[in-house]
């Protein structure tokens, strides 16, 4: 969603009129804003309008800035968080040698033997796809 969308100003108010967005100021609104993500989300990506996806990533950045201030998540070391995103993406150790060269390094980083330098936490983030603060 990071590329520039052509929207339609008439078109973006009415699909933001129905959902109402605004700052989440309780948790029934959240309820509501997190089911109209999903309902966007369950169309697919590539199936939504530009407006659509414009409202969804407003959405989301009002979701997560609430799940930030309200539901914050503990803090997770880098190894376990590069263990549960190889565990939730069905993908193996063996899937990290382009970042880590070696097996030995791909198993001392996951067993915190090693820890994960700016530049390999860089190309994690690119190979989940996340920040790479979760690795730092």
């Amino acid at each position: 969603m990071s590329a520039t969308l052509t929207v339609d100003r008439k078109k973006y108010v009415r699909l933001a009129n129905r959902i109402v967005v605004k700052a989440i100021e309780s948790e029934d609104e959240y309820d509501r804003m997190v089911a109209a993500v999903e309902q966007l989300m369950n169309k697919g990506e590539d199936r939504l309008s530009p407006e659509e996806s414009a409202l969804l990533e407003t959405m989301a950045i009002l979701v997560q800035a609430h799940d930030d201030r309200y539901h914050p998540l503990p803090p997770v070391s880098p190894h376990r968080m590069v263990r549960y995103l190889l565990e939730t993406s069905g993908r193996t150790p063996k899937d990290l040698l382009p970042i880590f060269a070696t097996r030995v390094r791909i198993s001392e980083v996951l067993s915190a033997k090693r820890s994960i330098s700016k530049e390999q936490a860089k190309k994690l983030a690119s190979f989940f796809k996340v920040t790479a603060d979760l690795f730092i």
